[in-house]
């Protein structure tokens, strides 16, 4: 049995199922914590109760990073698992989670029975917002974490404690930003300060919103991961870029009424393009073969992200 940790829990409804964690289960009880690649890194878990969502980014100088340390369920927390990590820390600690544990009692019960825990490294966001950090005594210079009203950041083998600083304020400092936004520039702060001391090589982003994502038929509202990179976190910000345009939101009262002067833009644009005929049937057609479709309600207003991506493409 690895580190101590049940492996029986129930892993319940997570970002990821146990089966496609298992090359890295089947591995764990072989390996003593200094036989296993560290997953060097900072993070950040946080939370906009507002908005319902919770969410965790982080970059390391490692690969894949994205497929180990990110954890989140809507409505119940968030969690990276880093250092020497133990991957059993996210689905059995988002199972405490969901059972009412508080993010400070998840860190104690999942540290308390892992005989590895002086190398291991986690932060909690708990379903109110409360939140808890954790690194071992034997986590590698530069590391540390520290919390916040609805985060918890948390790094090893840092440049300095000035990096993970940056994730807390810059967190702080974004109130009121879509949380996605948030974390993507906790990372870009972090890594000015100071970074991985090891370098950089890969990133991802995880946020999850009951019902929030594609359709409404997911909770995953966006999870990107850039597996390798000379700059994994400007990659991210662009793939972001790319996501928001297809699967983000904009409120209804920030559409633009299609008057005269627009629908003849529209046209002109349209027909550039190869779509003719009645406007609606023009744009519904440009807009589906763009995957822009969610951002569509008929044509007598239009969401400006749609309207930019016409003018940028013609």
């Amino acid at each position: 049995m690895a580190e101590g940790i049940n492996p029986t829990v129930s892993t319940g409804h997570f970002r990821r199922t146990s089966e496609s964690i298992s090359h890295v289960l089947r591995t764990a009880p072989q390996a003593s914590p200094r036989d296993r690649p560290v997953v060097a890194t900072y993070s950040i878990v946080a939370c906009d109760l507002e908005a319902e969502q919770w969410g965790v980014s982080v970059q390391s100088k490692f690969l894949s990073v994205g497929s180990v340390v990110p954890w989140a369920e809507p409505h119940v927390g968030a969690i990276a698992t880093q250092a020497y990590a133990n991957p059993r820390y996210g689905p059995n600690g988002l199972e405490l989670l969901r059972q009412g544990l508080s993010a400070e009692e998840v860190v104690d019960r999942l540290t308390s029975e892992d005989d590895g825990r002086d190398h291991r490294q986690l932060g909690v966001v708990d379903r109110q917002g409360g939140a808890a950090t954790y690194t071992g005594t034997e986590c590698m210079d530069w590391a540390g974490g520290r919390t916040g009203d609805g985060y918890a950041a948390q790094g090893n083998i840092l440049v300095n404690k000035e990096t993970v600083d940056a994730l807390a304020e810059t967190f702080e400092a974004t109130a009121g930003q879509p949380l996605a936004v948030r974390l993507i520039d906790c990372l870009a702060a972090a890594q000015e300060a100071g970074g991985d001391s090891r370098g950089q090589q890969s990133s991802a982003l995880l946020v999850v919103e009951r019902d929030g994502g594609y359709a409404r038929m997911s909770d995953t509202v966006v999870e990107l991961r850039v597996e390798d990179h000379e700059r994994p976190i400007e990659e991210l910000r662009r793939i972001y870029t790319l996501h928001d345009e297809i699967f983000g939101k904009t409120p209804r009262r920030l559409w633009l009424d299609v008057d005269e002067a627009l629908t003849t833009e529209l046209r002109e644009r349209l027909g550039k393009l190869g779509y003719e005929g009645e406007l609606e049937d023009a744009f519904t057609s440009w807009t589906g073969k763009e995957n822009l479709e969610e951002r569509v309600d008929g044509v007598e207003q239009i969401d400006p992200v749609v309207l930019e991506a016409l003018r940028s493409r013609t």
